[in-house]
């Protein structure tokens, strides 16, 4: 992954910076891949176990 945020130190804002940019990336390929896709009940069951 390249990353167009600068790196000049921004501690946890710039992790945080990177984390969106990496999930934007992982959105985009997930939507540009082919085969079945997972129901939107499932997608939450599992974003939200990570919040119990």
């Amino acid at each position: 992954m390249v990353s167009s945020t600068p790196r000049d130190g921004g501690g946890h804002e710039q992790a945080a910076l990177d984390e969106i940019e990496l999930a934007g990336e992982l959105m985009i390929a997930a939507a540009a891949g082919e085969g079945e896709r997972l129901a939107p009940e499932l997608i939450d069951e599992v974003l939200l176990a990570g919040d119990n």
